[in-house]
This record gives C-alpha cells, structure tokens and sequence, in this order.
C-alpha cells in the first residue's frame, strides 16, 4: 500500500509528496523522500544553476529500476498549483510550450514530487528567453574511451576559454563525462552561441587531435567528444547537483578546476554531495560575477569560415541550416 503523503513548508507553499517511502534507487535504497530531502540540502546551489530558467523533467515516476515508464516532459498541463511559476519557450519547430520555471525550493521539491530525478533548464532566464547567458561544454568520451580521458580534454577547454576572454566552471556529468559552463551576456541568439561552441570546439580539436573530437556522426568519433550541439535552441544538460537516473544515484557535482585529476564521479552521491557542499560549499557560487562576451571566440569562428572550415551538422529535428554539410551519416551517403 502506498505510505501517506508528507506535506512540506516552503517558501510559503505547502508542498505534498505522494508515497514519500516509494524506492527509486533500490541498489542504494534511495526513496523518493530521500531524493526529495537531497534536493532541498544542496538547493543553493541547485538554484544557481537552474533558477529563472524553463525546464524539461526527466521523470522516472518508478524510479531508476523502470526504465521504460521514464519520459521527458516539457509541457506543463493545467493541473499544477496556481503558485507554480512558468515561461514560455519556441521550439526549432516553432511550436511553443508552457514550461516550467524553477524559482525556489518549492518549485524543486514539487518536480521531485512528480518523479523527477535530473533537472534540465535551458541556458536562458526567464527575462529574455531567446539569448542565453550561457554557452555549454559537452565532454562526452566515445565507448572504447573513458573518464580519465576526458579529465585531460578539460584543462585544454579552460585554456581556450581564457585565451579568448572567459571562464569556464566544471561539473561532472554523473556519468561518464564532464561539462563546463560559461556565463556569458545574453547578447546573442541561440544560433551564435553554437557558433561559438562550435569554434571552441575545433580549437581544442586542434590541440588535441588525438584525443578530442568534433565529429559529429558517430562512426567517425574516437575520443573525447566536444559537443557543440548541446547550445542548439531546446538541447539541455542536467543542472548543477542534478542527481541522475543511475543505480548508485550519482551527481553532476561541480568541482574546483583542482579537483579534475582525482575527481571520480562514483565518488559523488546523494549521500556524498550533501555533507561535501556543508564543507567545502559550492565550487560554482562565483559563476554569475564571471560574465563573459563571445566576441573573441565569434572572430575565431569568422577566421576558421574564412580558411574554408563552414558549419557542422545539426541535430537531426533542426531545419536545415544554411551552409550546413549533408545531414547524412556518411557511410549511408550516396556516392558521387
């Protein structure tokens, strides 16, 4: 039978967590109440990566052991509370949904409430939804490499980050890899700002051709892929302390660029992660007095167009992109 709810007091909102005893972890022994409690101890820094933002839910409504019962929603229907704050945002298609904005610990122990397990916003806040103050570094090791891998492509990001004016914030991913987060000025639209990453990407590729990887279709990746993607409009990475949809319920924890060499994100758990933020607090509380510009890195991709280097492939539910290459794995493409 299913355990009596729990009501919660925050930020003025009573909140109601349903079946608060239910098992989302079983090889942890995590429940849904434990999952709750975790948000709401790491929810300063939770917030600053996601707060104001619209926000895609990755629900696991069994938990981790379900996984065919998992699914993304974007859309908010009607029935949440009045108090519940939302955004509206323009897809590729250019449709358009309603989505949830997390503002406070109420806003997160409601998602959690619902199943979410990770949190996904996008890198716009809720005042200007079109260009986003965030550029994102994808760090994602290809199967026959590892995280150790990417713990040596990192320092490489940071170095080109700096040499065109910004600064990067690391995370683990809670899986394999490792992200790095830019606050920039919102300025520019989604498509610059993939221009940027894209730039980005092919400068660290250059210096470590050997171990970092632009290529997008992945039969021609080996390596440590830099995904210039995720800064497409409506692509999204789990936020900062979003606990992910694993066994051990790992964390996408942010880390001190000194942590890189021993970090292991086995290491970063629900259980973990609260008393390390106690103690050492919040790698990234600095990241929104660190705003950058992306026009340095705007005149190295002016530079590599220039030598001939044009755009890279989109994701497969974009419009085709002016000057893209063909959107077709290559060894399905038709031969000349």
């Amino acid at each position: 039978m299913p355990t009596p709810s729990e009501v919660l007091d925050l930020n003025g909102q009573e909140v109601k967590i349903t079946n608060p005893e239910k098992v989302f972890f079983p090889e942890a022994g995590f429940t849904k109440m434990d999952l709750v409690r975790y948000y709401l101890d790491v929810a300063p820094g939770v917030l600053v990566g996601c707060k104001d933002r619209p926000t895609s839910l990755y629900r696991w409504p069994n938990g981790v052991q379900a996984p065919e019962d998992a699914f993304f929603q974007k859309r908010l229907n009607g029935k949440h509370p009045e108090w519940i704050k939302t955004g509206v945002v323009k897809f590729p298609s250019g449709r358009q949904a309603d989505m949830l904005t997390i503002v406070d610990e109420a806003h997160l122990a409601w998602a959690v409430n619902l199943g979410a397990i990770d949190i996904n916003p996008w890198p716009v806040r809720g005042a200007d939804l079109d260009h986003p103050d965030e550029l994102r570094v994808d760090l994602d090791p290809t199967p026959e490499f590892s995280f150790a891998h990417t713990k040596e492509v990192a320092p490489v990001v940071r170095e080109v980050l700096q040499e065109h004016g910004l600064e990067g914030w690391p995370k683990t991913s809670g899986k394999r890899g490792m992200h790095i987060y830019v606050r920039i000025e919102p300025n520019w639209d989604f498509t610059e700002v993939r221009r940027a990453a894209l730039a980005l990407a092919r400068e660290v590729e250059r210096r470590m051709p050997d171990l970092a990887t632009t290529a997008w279709w992945k039969e021609e990746r080996s390596g440590v892929f830099v995904d210039y993607n995720q800064n497409a409009r409506d692509r999204t990475i789990a936020s900062a302390y979003s606990v992910r949809p694993v066994a051990d319920a790992r964390v996408s924890c942010p880390i001190g660029w000194d942590e890189i060499a021993d970090v292991e994100p086995s290491d970063l758990t629900i259980s973990t992660v609260p008393p390390r933020f106690e103690a050492v607090g919040d790698p990234a509380a600095g990241i929104d007095s660190a705003v950058g510009v992306l026009d340095q890195l705007l005149e190295l991709a002016w530079r590599d167009e220039k030598e001939g280097i044009g755009d890279a492939p989109w994701p497969p539910h974009f419009p085709k992109a002016k000057g893209e290459p063909k959107r077709v794995q290559p060894s399905k493409a038709k031969k000349t």
